[in-house]
């Protein structure tokens, strides 16, 4: 059993990575792999609509992409987090999505009925509807999407902040507690 988290932040070892972290060591703790990725410095380029991904599990741009997305695959749980960019994810974290989606959607639903959630972070605004535009990309593809004590929501700005905000970690550890024992009720 293996969780991913994949960070749409460009910033590396920043407040998002610090959350996505701290969740996956949650899900870890209960015996299940983890992984992190990490977008930051990845060339993952927006979809073009070229449609060649319905010809077969593809995809005509050549970039990082697609390695994430069998990996992907291959994963009982996938967490997608995301810091909070003008009240909305990340453009980095919203190509993979596209491209991620696309991929799936005509080519068999490989993640339909796999475990997901999000993380998001935010200096201060942004945050419910960031969470919901990432919730409902796990939702049209057929994940199983685990609740927290809370939104999966935290605050920081600079790199660290995030560490004081006990609400927004405890949520976010609560969250890869609630993965983990999911994954392990659908795999027996």
């Amino acid at each position: 059993m293996k969780t991913i988290g994949i960070v749409g932040s460009p910033r590396k070892n920043g407040n998002t990575e610090i959350l996505t972290t701290h969740a996956l060591k949650a899900i870890n703790e209960e015996g299940i792999e983890t992984e992190l990725v990490r977008l930051a410095g990845l060339d993952i380029k927006p979809c073009s609509a070229c449609m060649v991904c319905k010809t077969g599990e593809k995809c005509a741009i050549e970039d990082d992409l697609f390695p994430i997305y069998l990996k992907m695959k291959e994963a009982d749980g996938i967490i997608l987090s995301s810091p909070v960019y003008f009240g909305s994810a990340t453009g980095l974290m919203k190509s993979f999505m596209e491209r991620a989606g696309y991929i799936s959607r005509l080519n068999g639903e490989p993640f339909r009925g796999k475990v997901g959630g999000p993380i998001v972070v935010a200096r201060r605004a942004g945050k419910n509807f960031t969470f919901a535009q990432l919730t409902l990309w796990f939702q049209i593809l057929g994940f199983f999407i685990p609740g927290s004590t809370y939104w999966n929501v935290a605050v920081g700005r600079d790199k660290g902040e995030v560490e004081r905000d006990e609400e927004g970690l405890r949520t976010a550890w609560n969250f890869g507690k609630n993965i983990a024992l999911l994954i392990k009720k659908l795999k027996n």
